[in-house]
């Protein structure tokens, strides 16, 4: 027999049952929230800042061989602990495990801060990582239990932005602290903020929690680790490194493939499973949990090449290109706030996927056409659609896949979401990579009178170095300019097919009513209910 602890925050009333939502109230919301949302944007902001201090880390430590896996170890562990994360929150509660999260990636940054050599600097980044993996899906699974879902839009809409802020942020930030006093400082930076988040959460993210039998799925969580560990270790390390065709690409790609069959399998069998496969059966989540991934393959791509191009073709330093990337902000901030607001007013979600989707598909076509010689306020056009596309989709995707899901799989459900998104930019951010490296080739090829190979392998290596292409006389500088561009434009081209895929998504997948405070619609009956809840 289960037994429910009181509820302890504010004046949230006592749990009279297992399956009774206890929702606080918009006072105790925006206390809450404080902590939340600083959680929430150390993880997001670690996932940018470190990219404009690596020319200066892997000058102090000599290791340019090892630049890639600063920022691997980080994903590797920030996206395979996402699922396990919300699993055992569903199972002893979300309050410890938030603290717990905030004080690992503390812990990390601390350490990382500190690190001596580039091989400790990796090993701290990854556990960074692994608090990260924390940080961003409970921080959502919270909110999945005090706001309900009809209300939930216009607070997830401040999520959103949060997003975009730290998307945009760290570049800035990083730009700034590397130019100032050191890269060490991307690293301390975290301890105000995350000191902030654990105080506002320790005092009063007070939950009632049920308890109940449990057991940890250990087998899998160790299986889906492996499995994610072989895929980024295959896109990241050894394709772009060794050739797609190399053994050793290829027996990470199949153990990947393997691992991830064997992963089904166990938790068809398990009885605490950390991914529940019952959740796909519904429409509503699994098809989210697709547009999810699609669109973080889609979005990385601009907010990985977008600084580059400002500061290899407009030669802007770091902090100003952080600067000129603020209509992107802008655009997340107009469309994630009012959209949440919207969906709340009327309980209505469908058509913000959708609009979303046609909206970055627009922006990604736009930029494609960048070139030596576009000014800078038609980027800034094409930025602020993209960000306005984004800020439709980021966060409305999670509420809709919570609120067809049985709130006791309510962190599982939301960490899958962001497990997935997580994969889709991973993959993302490792194909756009190749394309620019095998593009970038072929362009220069075409380019460069009378080009010999040496010759294009020489610009293309300059390519991968903003100083290295300023470095350079002309008309090699222009040369490696122009074929640069060139490929950035077949990156944004690339993404297309991907969004157009995540386009259909959104329309075929059924809407469900959110719920309100009063709703007495059983959750575990959602699923069921999607359907015909998508055809009023």
């Amino acid at each position: 027999m289960s037994t429910t602890e009181p509820a302890t925050t504010g004046g949230a009333a006592p749990e009279t049952g297992s399956d009774t939502p206890q929702y606080l109230s918009h006072k105790q919301i925006l206390v809450v929230l404080g902590g939340l949302m600083a959680g929430m944007f150390l993880a997001a902001l670690d996932q940018s800042i470190v990219g404009t201090a690596l020319p200066q880390i892997v000058s102090e430590f000599n290791s340019l061989d090892k630049l890639s896996w600063v920022v691997t170890a980080y994903l590797l562990t920030s996206t395979a602990s996402t699922p396990l994360w919300g699993k055992i929150s569903d199972l002893y509660g979300r309050r410890p495990l938030f603290i717990a999260a905030i004080v690992t990636f503390l812990a990390g940054s601390v350490l990382s801060a500190l690190s001596q050599n580039i091989e400790m600097l990796i090993g701290f980044r990854a556990v960074q990582g692994l608090g990260a993996g924390g940080l961003m899906s409970l921080a959502f699974a919270t909110i999945g239990d005090v706001i309900p879902p009809r209300e939930r839009g216009k607070y997830m809409g401040y999520f959103g932005a949060v997003f975009g802020l730290s998307s945009v942020a760290g570049p800035l930030l990083g730009g700034l602290l590397t130019d100032g006093p050191g890269w060490r400082w991307i690293f301390w930076i975290n301890l105000p903020i995350g000191l902030v988040a654990l105080g506002i959460v320790a005092a009063v993210l007070k939950l009632p929690h049920v308890k109940r039998s449990h057991k940890i799925d250990y087998l899998g969580a160790a299986v889906i680790t492996g499995a994610v560990t072989s895929l980024l270790l295959a896109i990241s390390w050894s394709g772009p490194g060794h050739g797609w065709g190399d053994g050793t690409t290829i027996a990470l790609l199949a153990a990947a493939v393997v691992l991830a069959v064997s992963f089904v399998f166990i938790e068809l069998k398990v009885s605490e499973p950390i991914i529940p496969m019952d959740l796909f059966k519904g429409r509503i989540f699994s098809g989210y949990a697709g547009y999810a991934f699609l669109l973080g393959f889609a979005m990385f791509g601009a907010l990985i090449f977008l600084p580059l191009y400002l500061q290899a073709v407009k030669d802007m330093s770091p902090t100003q290109s952080g600067l000129a990337l603020l209509p992107m902000i802008v655009g997340i901030f107009s469309a994630s706030i009012p959209s949440g607001q919207l969906m709340s007013k009327n309980g209505r979600y469908k058509a913000f996927p959708i609009i979303s989707a046609v909206l970055v598909g627009g922006a990604m076509v736009l930029l494609s056409t960048l070139s030596m010689t576009t000014p800078y306020w038609q980027l800034a056009i094409y930025m602020f659609l993209m960000g306005a596309g984004l800020g439709l989709s980021m966060q409305i995707t999670v509420t809709a896949a919570q609120n067809s899901v049985p709130r006791q799989h309510m962190g599982t459900a939301t960490s899958t979401m962001t497990f997935f998104r997580s994969m889709g930019g991973a993959i993302g951010t490792a194909v756009y990579g190749a394309v620019l490296t095998t593009r970038l080739k072929e362009h220069l090829t075409d380019i460069v009178p009378n080009a010999t190979q040496s010759m294009v392998d020489g610009l293309a290596k300059a390519a991968n170095s903003v100083e290295a292409l300023h470095g350079l006389k002309e008309p090699m500088k222009g040369w490696a300019l122009h074929g640069l561009v060139d490929a950035m434009d077949d990156v944004f081209l690339v993404s297309l097919p991907f969004l157009a895929i995540a386009f259909i998504l959104a329309v075929i997948t059924p809407e469900q009513r959110l719920a309100g405070r009063s709703d007495d619609t059983k959750p575990e009956d959602s699923v069921e209910s999607s359907a015909a809840a998508a055809m009023h």
